[in-house]
């Protein structure tokens, strides 16, 4: 990496910082040993349910994920997109293509509450992706949403409705894999009439975007640079400062060794500060353990994120899937599997939800903006129908912890990254369960046929499962049979919602019987 005057100022920065946050009486130190005292706050326990804007000036091309990278990537579906529609990446780059950015209808207030309706218990702004683009007043990177693009702070408008809902608000950073990600930038096409002419990436002006030309192997996820490792510190200690999540969530294992440990140590120690001692804090990052250069991943140092899919039973532990309606970004050419078009159906948001819920984990949802900050009328229909399922069942939902079995039917599910098309029926069912123990709720994937709903694990066995009372969620209270096979009930038309239905169980001696 060329030590220009920035490079030189941020490494300086960098290792200032490392010592105070060492140096600093806390309850945190950057070890391992220390950070797994980390305990999971109530509140997220309780929200079950986040919405999250993975928005920036990637939506730009309305082309999907990694376009960024992907136009670089000579022959590609992006590559090609791009040569169509903006030209040759070493003439007009990803540079050109901030500033098309200007996300002129974005209007934080009214989508907080529309996402509030829908059950949002806490809302994640992106922070910054992997093309180093930082949407927040970045101390430490001109490359900023106040300097360029929208000419706005981003995070901190979403800050601001977020709490004016009475939402917890987090922030999530993709900036720690930048560094190799980028490394295509700096190429140029093999073939054709452009070979060997290089890439924008290439040219050192615009280093502080595109970043330096990596050492021979070094090609991992995460660089072993460790100039890098100082300016990713100091960037996202800064978006800590300045903005006090309560939720931090990392794409990716913790990176970068005692450097990752260190930001991780200063974000639960400033928490706490600004809670009177208490730890009010997530910190999501994901178990990649066995993928060489992924980071670092132990158990209990902050909350487990599965992305795009789930787990196959009840964790001990709360935990996180983050999934979107569609694409990451606005892609017009993503097509969901379940509907064939680029968004998912409210049915597969809310069975998603309640399959995740049952096995003790939150859900966070990208909800994809346009590139000028609005919602495609589909998108207002979605949250609209989910708005309404969630005024019903919400109960089943918020606050509630985990049954003796996360539920029953025949359909299964696998666990792990990027598996989360399964086809549940009426005939499975999920439960939950209330803080206080004496209710139990049971949420069918869909409308049972023929109304009928049958709870196995709630059959009647000697002193266990003494039901006193059943009521059909939105409706009150519904005659019930109870026998050594199953508790029964006849859910009436009105109650047999497509998406999922369900009662709330009360009485005493829960115990799961299947």
């Amino acid at each position: 990496m060329k030590m220009t005057r920035r490079n030189a100022l941020i490494a300086v920065a960098g290792a200032a910082q490392m010592p105070r946050l060492l140096g600093a009486p806390a309850a945190f130190q950057p070890t391992f040993e220390s950070l797994a005292n980390y305990k999971c706050p109530e509140w997220f326990r309780d929200a079950k349910f986040g919405i999250w804007a993975h928005w920036g000036p990637q939506s730009v091309p309305m082309y999907g994920d990694w376009y960024a990278r992907r136009m670089y990537e000579e022959g590609g579906k992006d590559y090609e997109h791009h040569l169509k529609t903006y030209g040759h990446p070493s003439k007009f780059g990803w540079k050109d293509i901030i500033p098309l950015w200007k996300a002129e209808k974005f209007d934080p207030e009214r989508l907080m509450g529309l996402y509030k309706g829908a059950g949002a218990k806490y809302f994640v702004s992106m922070g910054c992706h992997h093309d180093n683009f930082d949407l927040w007043n970045s101390k430490h990177h001109e490359w900023n949403a106040v300097k360029m693009g929208p000419k706005r702070d981003i995070v901190g408008a979403w800050q601001k409705a977020a709490k004016r809902q009475g939402l917890k608000f987090g922030v999530s950073e993709h900036l720690g894999a930048s560094f190799t990600w980028w490394q295509g930038a700096h190429g140029s096409d093999k073939k054709g009439a452009m070979a060997g002419v290089p890439y924008d990436g290439a040219d050192p002006k615009w280093e502080s975007l595109y970043h330096a030309k990596a050492l021979p192997g070094d090609k991992e996820w995460y660089t072993t640079d460790p100039r890098w490792h100082k300016e990713w510190l100091a960037r996202i200690t800064d978006l800590i400062d300045q903005y006090q999540p309560d939720l931090l969530y990392c794409d990716g294992a913790l990176p970068f060794g005692e450097v990752g440990r260190t930001m991780l140590a200063h974000y639960y120690n400033s928490n706490m500060k600004n809670h009177g001692g208490k730890l009010e804090a997530v910190y999501n990052l994901k178990d990649w353990r066995g993928r060489t250069g992924h980071g670092e991943y132990v158990e209990g140092i902050g909350v487990q994120d599965v992305e795009r899919g789930g787990l196959a039973a009840i964790k001990p532990a709360p935990w996180q899937t983050d999934t979107a309606i569609g694409d990451w970004f606005y892609n017009t050419t993503w097509k969901a599997k379940d509907t064939g078009t680029m968004y998912r159906s409210p049915k597969w948001v809310v069975q998603t939800l309640v399959d995740v819920v049952s096995k003790n984990g939150n859900m966070l949802l990208n909800v994809i903006q346009r590139p000028d900050g609005s919602l495609d009328a589909e998108v207002e229909k979605l949250l609209a129908d989910v708005t309404a399922w969630m005024k019903v069942h919400s109960e089943a939902i918020h606050g509630t912890r985990p049954f003796g079995v996360y539920g029953e039917g025949g359909t299964k599910t696998e666990e792990g990254h990027f598996k989360e098309d399964f086809a549940f029926s009426g005939a499975d069912v999920r439960y939950t369960q209330s803080k206080d123990g004496k209710s139990v709720y049971a949420l069918a994937m869909g409308a049972p046929a023929g109304g009928v709903m049958r709870m196995r694990a709630l059959k009647k066995s000697g002193g266990v499962n003494q039901v006193a009372k059943v009521e059909i969620l939105g409706q009150g209270p519904v005659k019930f049979e109870q026998t050594a096979d199953a508790l029964t009930v006849t859910l009436p038309p009105a109650a047999l919602n497509p998406m999922a239905c369900g009662v709330k169980v009360t009485g005493t001696g829960w115990k799961a019987l299947l």
